[in-house]
C-alpha cells in the first residue's frame, strides 16, 4: 500500500517499534503502514464512522472518539509518539488538543496545510476563497474550521511550550521542499512538525 506523500514523510519520522497514537487517523493507512513496515503498535482515533469501519477492516485498532472532548481517556505518557496529520484545522479546540497530546506523549508529530501560501493569498486578492490541492473544498462544504499560516501555528506551539525539533516544508503536492526553505510561509503548501515539550 502506498501512502500519501505527506504521510510517507511522517512515517519516516516515527521511530521503529514505537507505540503510536494516530489522531484523526481516517481509514488507518498510516498506522497500518507503521505496523507492517516499522514494527510499531498503537491505536487510531477517528470520528467518522465510515472511516472507522474501513480502518477496522484493514486490521487497525481504532476508537471512534471526538478529539475535542475525549482525549482525557488516554493515560499520561501512554504512547511514544502522537500524530495529528492534516486534522488540526478541523477541530474546534486545537489548543486543548495539543495540550492533551503533550500529556499523552513527549513526541508529537503535527502536519497542517498552510493557508498563507502565496497561491492562496492571490485567490483572496481576486475575491475568491482558496481552493487548491491542499485545500480542495469550496467554502460551503469544507471540514476546515480554523485557517492558519505556518507563522501562526508556530506561535501557538511556542505559547504552549512545545519546541519545534524539526519542520519539513511540503510542496502543494506533498513532496518535501527542504528544512531551510526561505519564505516558507509563502512557498510551502503544508508543513510537518516534530514537537517536544520544552
Amino acid at each position: 500500500m502506498s501512502l500519501r506523500p505527506d504521510l510517507d514523510v511522517i512515517a519516516h519520522l516515527v521511530p521503529e517499534a514505537s507505540r503510536v497514537l494516530d489522531l484523526g487517523c481516517g481509514t488507518g493507512s498510516l498506522l497500518r503502514h507503521l505496523m507492517d513496515e516499522h514494527g510499531c503498535t498503537g491505536t487510531g482515533v477517528e470520528i467518522d464512522p465510515d472511516k472507522v469501519l474501513a480502518a477496522v477492516a484493514s486490521g487497525v485498532p481504532v476508537m471512534e472518539l471526538d478529539l475535542d472532548a475525549d482525549l482525557g481517556l488516554f493515560a499520561a505518557a501512554s504512547y511514544d509518539t502522537v500524530v495529528l496529520s492534516r486534522t488540526i484545522q478541523t477541530i474546534r479546540r486545537p489548543e486543548v488538543v495539543l495540550r492533551e497530546m503533550a500529556r499523552i506523549s513527549n513526541r508529537l508529530i503535527v502536519s497542517a496545510p498552510n493557508f498563507g501560501l502565496l497561491e492562496h493569498r492571490l485567490m483572496l486578492l481576486r475575491g475568491r476563497m482558496p481552493i487548491s490541492r491542499e485545500l480542495p473544498y469550496s467554502w460551503y462544504d469544507t471540514p476546515n474550521l480554523r485557517f492558519t499560516t505556518l507563522v501562526d501555528l508556530e506561535d501557538l506551539f511556542a505559547r504552549l511550550g512545545l519546541e519545534i525539533e524539526t519542520r519539513i516544508n511540503l510542496s502543494s503536492t506533498g513532496e518535501p521542499l527542504g528544512k531551510h526553505l526561505r519564505a516558507a510561509n509563502l512557498r510551502a503548501g503544508a508543513a510537518v512538525y516534530v514537537l517536544g515539550r520544552g
